[in-house]
């Protein structure tokens, strides 16, 4: 993409580091400031629908989502116009962002999008046992990890094959996550719409509450903060789907894919010119080998949230 069209630069593109799929930078100009996103072409896990997405964020920015203006948009490279605001820590949020960020997701369910693509789900993967030879023999420091979790690994896979999903399907961002938003006046900011597609509906609600009533791993659950979201999608004019496992299926098969990703990035051992560091998918894969059994073996407990 020709960045000129932004104006006149007044300094030097600043990468802004963090990313756990692509690579963000700030372009200052005459005209502004604008967030550059360079999206990750040599491995991406899973397709980018530029012109549908590009026109759903267009609709949404319309309709007044508070989320940054979309500006321009190709299969290499993604301009938002720069928000300032503050990172939102992972930890519970406050019952009025919570209720807010379920009136969100009731207004971005609502809107009238043309989406040109269904929702394709792939089996998931089952070559956890080779995955862990191969770290073994390639001596990855999380090696053993793997090695005592394949047999876990292979029922979250099944599970996430066989869990039923009760419908209806949205058309969503379908990535609420406490490193997707900014807070601005204490009210939040909805970033990094590039997942968007559809999604059944208590997959987007599970994992969007349970994110924002939580901390790091899972023994700081705020149910008051869980309820708020779904309080707060109600009160948008949304109608929340039955109860069941199906309202988490969705964040752990997406963290179940996130890991085996980066597995693979780091078995392959090479500095990607595109996408997160090296030494951050070393740290993803840590976290979802220690995570993901965490959270699935808490899938009773969760329920009982619903």
């Amino acid at each position: 993409m020709d960045l000129s069209q932004f104006g006149v630069p007044v300094g030097s593109m600043v990468r802004v580091h963090g990313g756990f799929a692509n690579r963000m930078y700030r372009l200052d100009t005459d005209r502004g400031s604008f967030a550059v996103k360079e999206l990750n072409l040599a491995d991406r896990r899973l397709i980018y629908h530029v012109e549908d997405v590009f026109r759903f964020e267009r609709a949404a920015f319309a309709a007044g989502i508070p989320m940054p203006e979309p500006i321009s948009a190709d299969h290499q490279t993604l301009v938002h116009r720069w928000v300032e605001g503050e990172k939102v820590p992972e930890a519970p949020v406050s019952a009025a962002f919570a209720v807010e960020i379920g009136e969100i997701l009731a207004r971005i369910h609502a809107l009238d999008v043309e989406w040109t693509h269904g929702a394709i789900e792939e089996p998931t993967a089952r070559d956890w046992p080779e995955l862990a030879a191969r770290a073994a023999a390639t001596g990855q420091p999380w090696a053993g990890d793997l090695a005592s979790q394949t047999e876990t690994f292979l029922a979250i896979a099944h599970f996430v094959d066989t869990c039923e999903r009760p419908g209806p399907v949205v058309l969503t961002h379908k990535d609420i996550q406490p490193w997707n938003l900014l807070a601005r006046d204490g009210r939040p900011v909805v970033l990094d719409w590039e997942l968007s597609g559809l999604l059944d509906l208590a997959g987007e609600l599970g994992s969007t509450a349970l994110s924002l009533a939580k901390g790091p791993g899972f023994d700081s659950i705020e149910p008051t903060i869980f309820r708020a979201v779904l309080d707060g999608y109600v009160a948008g004019g949304g109608v929340l789907p039955p109860p069941g496992p199906s309202w988490f299926v969705y964040l752990i098969g997406g963290w179940l894919g996130h890991t085996r990703w980066n597995i693979l990035r780091c078995l392959a051992d090479v500095e990607a010119s595109t996408g997160p560091d090296l030494a951050l998918s070393h740290e993803s894969v840590q976290n979802g080998l220690r995570g993901l059994p965490d959270l699935f073996s808490r899938l009773p407990d969760l329920e009982t949230l619903l």
